[in-house]
């Protein structure tokens, strides 16, 4: 995915770099209707020209941001796979392993419950 070739390499950290763009391939692999698009500093997927998810880095993690509906609505879900959560975000810490399927019911969730969303983000 050409969109987010120069924001992986930047990702100083070798171990970091694989694991995101794993996450990053994962998505297009699984969601091939969903456009890559990287804005805000961070790389996301959009669906008819609204957010579906996006994702960030830190020292200590990877941020998925899925909105705050997806946030409340999949709370529970996030705190049973063991990650840490803010209202608008929850952390996979660089040593744990990814949830692929708490992240694909979230991505199906948010693209159902946009499916007539014109806006980018909801109101």
């Amino acid at each position: 995915m050409e969109v987010f070739t120069e924001y992986l390499a930047q990702i100083r950290d070798e171990t970091q770099r694989t694991r995101v763009k794993e996450v990053l391939d994962w998505v297009r692999h699984d969601f091939p209707e969903l456009q890559p698009r990287y804005a805000w500093n961070q790389p996301m997927f959009t669906d008819h020209g609204t957010f579906i998810i996006g994702f960030s880095i830190a020292k200590l993690h990877m941020a998925v941001s899925p909105e705050r509906a997806g946030m409340e609505h999949f709370h529970d879900d996030i705190s049973e796979a063991g990650y840490s959560q803010s209202t608008m975000l929850f952390r996979i810490k660089w040593d744990e392993p990814v949830n692929y399927e708490l992240l694909g019911r979230i991505i199906r969730f948010n693209q159902t419950d946009k499916a007539e969303c014109r806006t980018f983000w909801r109101k």
